[in-house]
């Protein structure tokens, strides 16, 4: 299983970008998936989630700004983000559960495939 981020970048505050995570030997098709975020010095939180085709989540923080989707045919995740804030900026990693699986929690430990990440960063 391999997931590959990309569209990440600079923006100036306000600004939107569109990030997308492939996953390559792995069907997202009613999975348990996730975007998360770390900043230099800060633990890795969860941004957005999606259980099941079901149920997504996401943190307060960034509710009403970003959007998770997907397309089932060819694999890839989206984390779009509007609006975005100077605190935004991180690394963001797009992180799958075993396809047996699906624990809905915040913490990071769950997830056992994860993406290298791809930066984002947001100037004011």
């Amino acid at each position: 299983v391999q997931l590959v981020e990309s569209g990440g970048g600079s923006v100036q505050a306000g600004g939107s970008l569109r990030l997308s995570c492939v996953a390559f030997g792995y069907s997202t098709r009613n999975r348990c998936m996730a975007w998360f975020r770390q900043a230099p010095g800060n633990e890795r939180e969860l941004v957005a989630s999606w259980y099941w085709d079901t149920t997504m989540a996401y943190a307060e923080s960034v509710k009403g700004r970003f959007s998770f989707s997907k397309d089932d045919g060819s694999n890839t995740l989206f984390l779009q983000m509007n609006n975005l804030k100077p605190e935004d900026t991180a690394m963001y990693y797009c992180a799958a559960q075993a396809p047996d699986q699906c624990l809905r929690l915040a913490s990071p430990d769950p997830y056992k495939y994860w993406g290298q990440g791809t930066q984002v960063t947001v100037s004011s």
